[in-house]
């Protein structure tokens, strides 16, 4: 048995469309955190060991305006553990590889029913700290590099926005400045990047009245937009923490999925409890467990797969 099929036995047991990988440790307090905490939503769930730290194509642009373009610092993101394009095999790629693959089949019908706004992503912890951006930068890098999707990232954790920091890009004007002033377009705040077929939505401004502006017509109308104009983009919403901000639960009443980053063996399952009650708007949440301890011998499987073919 693989270390991916032993982490999926140890977490995912009840979970109606698993994906899981990476070791995990020996521990029965978290399965059973996902099992009773998800029993009234359709769940996936996922174990990932990453070490702590859209639409790019030529006929999108053109569709989309004169975003900006700037250049990831793919060096420094190599250096923090993340996916990275043009990196060999690894073990945090194919984490990631397990972990994207029963959300795009959600949101494009593959092998199963579409999920109505599949499409629609966000990513999210109970707590600050627990990985939750850190997971949201690998999902969308590696889902940027599927043949067949584009993705937009958009940094919606308004109050302490992260993505820009992390990729090594400037950020001004974003989400929150297109939804204040009806003369600013999408197109001039959007960052298109050097990495094929990934774009970002800075957070933008600091505003006081966020939590309003995200519930407004206007934010209902920008993510119908954004999320229907093309049919193969992915929207993945980096949001704050469920119990640190009421933002999150206002953007899960948009959402087809929702990824719920969970610290092994820190964050108790009483916060998850009542984090997942903020989200019961959305169907499909899955559990990605973060920052768990590698098993015996996974640098032996992760070398042999990433050696095979050469």
């Amino acid at each position: 048995m693989s270390i991916i099929e032993k982490a999926a036995g140890k977490i995912g047991a009840g979970a109606s469309r698993p994906a899981s990988d990476g070791g995990n440790r020996d521990s029965g307090r978290d399965a059973s955190l996902i099992e009773n905490a998800l029993h009234k939503q359709r769940s996936s769930s996922f174990v990932a060991t990453p070490v702590e730290p859209i639409f790019n194509d030529p006929d999108t642009l053109a569709m989309e305006g004169g975003s900006q373009v700037q250049s990831i610092n793919l060096a420094r993101l190599h250096r923090m553990g993340v996916v990275s394009p043009d990196a060999e095999k690894s073990q945090i790629a194919e984490e990631f590889r397990i972990i994207k693959r029963p959300l795009i089949a959600n949101a494009f019908g593959q092998g199963a029913a579409r999920v109505k706004n599949g499409n629609l992503i966000m990513v999210t912890s109970s707590l600050p700290g627990e990985g939750k951006s850190f997971c949201a930068i690998n999902l969308a890098i590696s889902m940027a590099m599927e043949m067949d999707r584009t993705v937009l990232l958009i940094d919606a954790d308004v109050a302490k926005p992260r993505i820009p920091e992390y990729l090594g890009i400037h950020a001004d004007k974003g989400l929150l400045d297109v939804l204040q002033d009806k003369d600013l377009k999408l197109s001039d705040v959007l960052i298109r990047t050097d990495i094929a077929k990934l774009s970002v939505l800075p957070a933008g401004r600091t505003y006081k009245r966020a939590t309003e502006l995200l519930a407004s017509a206007a934010m209902t109308r920008l993510i119908e937009d954004i999320g229907n104009r093309y049919p193969d983009r992915i929207i993945l919403f980096d949001s704050p923490p469920l119990l640190a901000t009421s933002e999150s639960s206002v953007l899960a009443t948009h959402m087809g999925q929702i990824v719920m980053v969970v610290e092994a063996e820190k964050t108790s399952q009483e916060a998850v409890r009542e984090a997942l009650s903020h989200i019961q708007s959305c169907e499909v949440v899955g559990m990605l467990l973060n920052k768990t301890t590698p098993t015996p011998g996974a640098d032996y499987y992760y070398g042999y797969y990433g050696s095979y073919g050469k």
